[in-house]
């Protein structure tokens, strides 16, 4: 009760100075040097939650003797006070003719704070009306129901208000627009996440120095400590009761499982609002910290703006239990194994993770991590630093990664997830511990985020999949995967292994692409046995650019006897709707006649030319057919002539002749 105490007494001398003493009460008017006494005698017993927030403390009243100072001086205003039937005080100040005179609105603080009986004000500590039910009931990220929209206006207006000389005035100016006491709160917050900047050198001293409003105004930067002084000073001036409290951060620098001992790290803020406490903080609600640089970003993150405690926890501890908001409040050794969903997990829409816990263990390599989203959702993940040796397949409210880690011990796994931006935040961090390798479970490299089609792929104009699930098994090392495009979209693929020295080009060799109506069709022959990568890339036809990855699959054969011919080599003149029945081989046997049938629409005239030249005919089914000789040839290929008034044949196909 000491610190509650204190802060009290500044808070009353603070309020004092609004008004000038002839205004006062009678109750109310006294010396300020008789307030401050008790103040100085009390020092010594000053228990403070942190030397930051102490020294705050110290400073505030030293503010204090400044402006007293100030106040006493001998060339003293002309004060005219008016009040209205609402409370408002309206002070007029006439200054000696060498100044400016100035026009201050001031609001009662008195109709505003509820005083003791020699008025000083109190702010009543949370009770059991405060405490929120515990889990979070996924129905909202705040504490109080808010629509932000309505915030907008408000947003805008306090962003842009410019310090013109004292604390004071820029409250003033900041309320203009603001008509509650939420509103004033909103108002001061906004301001100071959009102009305070995180003071990392100063946080990075040992012993913390205090961090006085005047000089944050001045320097616009400060540490945690000084966010929440100043924001706590501001709500005070706008007659809002407003609290700092001290606690055990998972801020920057945390690391997943440590223990947290000794002094406080982090301070934050309640406000009471509607009858009941609020939790904010401005620190992290003004941007973040770039790990590896270790600069300051403004980034406003509107999550820490009376976020509901039972999420509030999950990276704050106060020193009292009460501040908690929780009922029933959790025990520190619980915070510290709780898992920690950082604020995008929320900020992007995330309901739930399993497991729940930070510290996994993998059951015969592998472990298995879900999320639900409340929307469909694009994320990704990263082992140790990579983007390998994981099965990460996306559900239309959430996603389910398997992870498989390529050796025993610890491994990081890190989780994010794409927003309205193109931006992937990181939403969850595991630590898995792995003490056996399935050696039969490596995957491919080039295996990439996500596997297997979903709401993204048929958002990208891919259609009712022949095969809907990720992994696809093959006996004979051949299979046939088709798709329904959107219209005006184009579609490509391309086959990726680890096992084998055949380069990119070549194994593009193992696809050929065929349409069938309405659908397009991949057919495949992997090379040999083992784990490939079939990549699916598209873009609109009319759009300049390159092709788009979307999704891939992971194709499987245990069949060591597998070992396929790639196909054809397509050129560019190869249309979509064309259509190969025979030969599908790309490597065709010498001294051999060959049948070809093809369907090629619209096109006048068709030939195979090896050694010699042999025109195709065309069919009653539309196919154009022949039988052509590989004798003494190394290459044939297939050429069209477009329109019979050309005099010139276009390259479609190439085939490679085995030697002799």
């Amino acid at each position: 009760m000491e610190l509650q105490e204190d802060a009290e007494a500044a808070v009353a001398i603070d309020m004092l100075l609004i008004v000038h003493p002839e205004e006062q009460p009678p109750r109310a008017r006294a010396e300020p040097g008789a307030r401050l006494q008790p103040l100085q005698q009390r020092r010594a017993e000053f228990q403070g939650v942190k030397n930051g927030i102490r020294k705050w403390q110290t400073s505030e009243e030293n503010d204090f003797q400044e402006s007293l100072a100030e106040k006493q001086h001998p060339q003293q205003p002309q004060v005219i006070t008016a009040y209205d039937n609402q409370g408002t005080q309206l002070t007029v100040e006439v200054h000696p003719c060498d100044a400016m005179p100035q026009l201050l609105k001031k609001f009662s603080l008195a109709k505003r704070l509820q005083g003791d009986k020699n008025g000083n004000t109190r702010p009543r500590q949370p009770g059991g009306k405060d405490a929120h039910a515990y889990p979070w009931d996924k129905s909202s990220l705040k504490s109080m129901p808010l629509d932000l929209r309505k915030f907008e206006k408000l947003d805008t207006y306090a962003s842009q208000v410019t310090v013109k000389s004292s604390l004071d005035e820029l409250v003033c100016d900041l309320l203009q627009e603001a008509h509650s006491d939420l509103e004033r709160v909103r108002a001061i917050w906004i301001w100071i996440c959009y102009h305070i900047e995180y003071d990392i050198e100063a946080a990075q001293e040992k012993n913390r120095r205090a961090f006085k409003p005047t000089s944050i105004l001045k320097t616009k930067k400060t540490n945690c400590d000084g966010y929440a002084g100043l924001f706590e000073r501001m709500c005070r001036i706008a007659g809002v009761q407003c609290m700092t409290v001290a606690g055990y951060s998972k801020g920057f620098g945390y690391q997943i499982g440590q223990s947290f001992s000794g002094e406080f790290d982090h301070a934050w803020n309640a406000v009471f609002l509607e009858g009941r406490w609020h939790l904010l903080d401005l620190t992290w609600g003004s941007g973040l910290v770039n790990t590896t640089t270790s600069k300051f970003t403004f980034l406003y993150n509107e999550f820490y703006f009376l976020t509901h405690p039972a999420l509030f926890i999950e990276d704050h501890f106060p020193d009292n239990k009460n501040w908690q908001l929780l009922k029933p409040p959790q025990s520190l050794r619980q915070f510290e194994n709780n898992m920690y969903h950082k604020s995008e997990f929320y900020n992007k829409g995330m309901l739930s993770a399993r497991p729940d816990t930070s510290m996994i263990r993998t059951v015969n390599g592998k472990a298995t991590i879900t999320i639900e989203s409340c929307a469909p959702t694009l994320f990704m993940f990263m082992l140790n630093g990579k983007q390998e040796h994981g099965l990460l397949s996306l559900k239309k409210n959430g996603m389910r990664l398997e992870v498989y880690p390529p050796t025993t011990g610890t491994h990081k796994l890190q989780i994010f997830a794409k927003g309205d931006s193109d931006i992937y935040s990181s939403v969850l961090e595991y630590i898995i511990k792995c003490n056996y390798v399935d050696l039969g479970v490596q995957l491919p490299t080039e295996l990439h985020q996500p596997v297997g089609p979903s709401w993204f792929s048929e958002q990208m104009g891919i259609m009712k999949p022949s095969h809907p699930d990720p992994i696809i098994h093959t006996s004979d090392g051949r299979c046939s995967i088709s798709f329904r495009l959107g219209e005006g979209i184009s579609i490509l693929a391309s086959l990726h292994g680890d096992d084998s020295p055949i380069t990119e080009e070549t194994q593009r060799r193992y696809i050929f692409q065929v349409q069938r109506e309405k659908r397009t069709e991949f057919k495949v022959q992997l090379p040999h046995a083992g784990k490939f990568a079939f990549k699916i890339f598209v873009k609109k036809r009319k759009e300049p650019g390159n092709y788009s990855f979307v999704f891939n699959y992971l194709l499987c054969c245990a069949n060591t006897k597998v070992n396929w011919p790639v196909f054809p080599e397509i050129f560019g003149n190869w249309a979509q709707d064309n259509e190969l029945l025979e030969p599908l081989s790309g490597v065709l046997p010498a001294n051999r006649n060959i049948p070809f049938k093809l369907k090629l629409p619209g096109i006048a005239k068709a030939l195979v030319k090896g050694r010699d030249t042999w025109p195709l005919t065309l069919n009653r089914e539309g196919y154009w057919e022949g039988c052509c000789s590989t004798a003494g040839c190394q290459e044939m290929y297939i050429m069209v002539l477009e329109n019979a008034n050309h005099n010139f044949y276009s390259y479609i196909l190439k085939y490679q002749v085995n030697a002799q």
